[in-house]
This record gives structure tokens, C-alpha cells and sequence, in this order.
């Protein structure tokens, strides 16, 4: 059984949930599709069936948000509920990938699906959100993060991971991290019309809030950089950060990525070579994420790192 896509689809939909299977071949005319129960998405011989239809050469998708019980197509009219909000990072996807994650606009991802190397599909799921407000959201998300301005509908479908995308060759596995369990509403994307027209786009360093006052997380960063440079061990010190900063949604993800990114500028400053320190990186989380998740997190922190550094001399 497909263990990662079942952990997904059940994080991502309710038992009861009607969802949407795509299957999608390169030499077919049109897709095929199952709408199904998740509890029956779920049962073994399913996700056995479509891990069959996968190796031998479909890609397999899901639609993001649940349909009405007996829907029998994937049309806007059929979508029950706003479940998750979304956005396609297709281009310079780690640097992009990294503006959203520093950025004050946006909360933390509940799900983060590396597609193939490079490309993300960002995910937050959220209450509240009616489908006017939803597509207005979306669209203020691809400005605002360079995504894809095409992927604002409703009834948008995402690649599930555990399965192999099927567009490259050799396939790539499509992975997946969950930097938190949040479920975020309206108010938690601040993401208007004139700050998105206003935003810079420079994923280097959240914008400081006023002179001379510091949030808590420039405080961390400052604490983290000091005893890192003082040779404190980045295990223990990501431990004491996640228990000092149990306020964070996902502790964990916070304060590996807060010792990763200063770990990244220290070596960077010390005259490392950046290929050396995305090995490095990579080593360090070899075994807390998947392999290609692990390389791609390891170019986006080395990329963001360097950038700091050049902000800092262009001051």
C-alpha cells in the first residue's frame, strides 16, 4: 500500500469526503477520472490499482477540494467547500519557494509537494473561505510568489505524492513535507491588493517591522548565528530553539530552518563553496526528510543564504 499518499489524502479531506482522480496519460485523448469516497480512495486494493495505473505511465492527481456527495463530474459548480488554498511555483522554484516561507504575507504551508526538482505545489488549508474570496486569494498568491496565474480555480487538481511524475524521464517521485498542522482562515493572509503591488520580491529576510524594535524571530536569528559561530552542535541547538518557540505552529520545521539558513551563511562567510555546503545541509536532514525533498530544501536554504550575504554587502 502507498503509505505517503494515503497520509495525505487523510490529512488533506475528512472521511466522508467526496474528492475527485485524475489520471492523466501523455498518449490518451482525455483523462480518466473516479470520483470516490475517500474511505474508499483509501482502502488498499484502490491505492493499489492506481500505484498500477501510475507504473504504467499515468499520472495520478487529486482535486484540492472536496465535491458535493453524488457529484458525478469535477465542474466548479460541483465543489462542496473551500478546503485548501493553493499555488503552482513552476519557475526559479527554490527561490521562490523560500521568499513565501520568510515572507509576514502568508502563514505557514500545511503541505509542501516537491513535483520534480525545482517545482513546488504550496498548500494551506483553511476555513472561512467562500469560492469568490478563495479565487481572489489565489490570484494575489501567484502575483505575489511567482506562481502559476493559471492554477486560480476551484476545481484545480494537484499531484499526490507517492507517486511517480510521469512528465520526466527518468520519473520522479513526487514528495512531501507538512510544515504544520494549521488550519488557517481569511484573516491569516494578508495579502490585499496594494501590499502585493508594494512587495518586493527578495526572500532573503522578512521585512523588519519598525527601527529599533526586533520580532521574536530576528531574536532568534541572532541568538542561533552567535552560538553557532561559538561552535555550539546544530542538533542540540535546533532542540533548544523548538523548545524555547513552542508558540510556532510546527516548532520543529521553524527551528531546523532558522539553524540550516544561519548554518548556510556561516559556511558561506567562511569561504565554503556553495556546492559543499548543499551537501552538507543535505547530510545534516538526511534521515528526518525524504531524499529529493532533502536535496531541493538543501538548494532553496544554501540559495537563500547567499542571498543574504549579498544584500548585506549592497547595503
Amino acid at each position: 500500500m502507498n503509505q505517503t499518499a494515503a497520509n495525505f489524502l487523510t490529512r488533506s479531506f475528512a472521511m466522508d469526503d467526496t474528492i475527485a482522480l485524475l489520471l492523466r496519460r501523455d498518449n490518451a485523448e482525455r483523462p480518466a477520472q473516479r470520483i470516490v469516497r475517500l474511505e474508499q480512495a483509501l482502502a488498499p486494493t484502490y491505492l493499489r490499482w492506481l500505484a498500477h495505473e501510475n507504473h504504467g505511465g499515468a499520472n495520478v492527481y487529486v482535486a484540492a477540494n472536496p465535491l458535493h456527495y453524488g457529484s458525478r463530474k469535477r465542474t466548479k459548480e460541483s465543489i462542496a467547500s473551500v478546503r485548501h488554498l493553493y499555488i503552482d511555483i513552476d519557475t526559479d522554484g527554490d527561490v521562490r519557494l523560500a521568499a513565501l516561507l520568510a515572507s509576514d504575507a502568508v502563514p505557514t504551508p500545511t503541505v509542501i509537494l516537491c513535483t520534480s526538482p525545482g517545482k513546488y505545489q504550496v498548500l494551506w488549508r483553511v476555513d472561512g473561505f467562500d469560492f469568490a474570496r478563495q479565487e481572489q486569494t489565489l490570484k494575489l498568491l501567484a502575483i505575489a510568489f511567482g506562481g502559476d496565474p493559471a492554477c486560480t480555480d476551484c476545481n484545480r487538481v494537484l499531484r499526490i505524492p507517492g507517486f511517480l511524475n510521469r512528465k520526466y524521464s527518468p520519473a520522479h517521485l513526487v514528495t512531501v513535507e507538512f510544515p504544520c498542522d494549521s488550519v488557517w482562515t481569511p484573516a491569516d493572509f494578508r495579502l490585499d491588493a496594494a501590499a502585493v503591488d508594494a512587495m518586493l520580491f527578495d526572500p532573503a529576510i522578512p521585512p523588519r517591522k519598525q527601527p529599533g524594535k526586533h520580532s521574536n524571530s530576528e531574536n532568534d536569528w541572532a541568538w542561533v548565528s552567535h552560538e553557532l559561530a561559538h561552535g555550539k552542535d546544530a542538533v542540540k541547538l535546533t532542540r533548544e530553539l523548538a523548545s524555547r518557540r513552542s508558540d510556532k505552529p510546527n516548532p520543529l520545521y521553524y527551528a531546523q530552518r532558522t539553524v540550516d539558513i544561519a548554518s548556510a551563511r556561516l559556511w558561506l562567510i567562511e569561504g565554503i563553496r556553495i556546492d559543499d555546503v548543499i551537501t552538507m545541509l543535505e547530510s545534516r536532514r538526511r534521515f528526518e526528510l525524504p531524499a529529493s525533498l532533502c536535496s531541493a530544501r538543501a538548494r532553496e536554504i544554501a540559495t537563500t543564504a547567499q542571498r543574504m550575504i549579498v544584500r548585506k554587502m549592497s547595503a
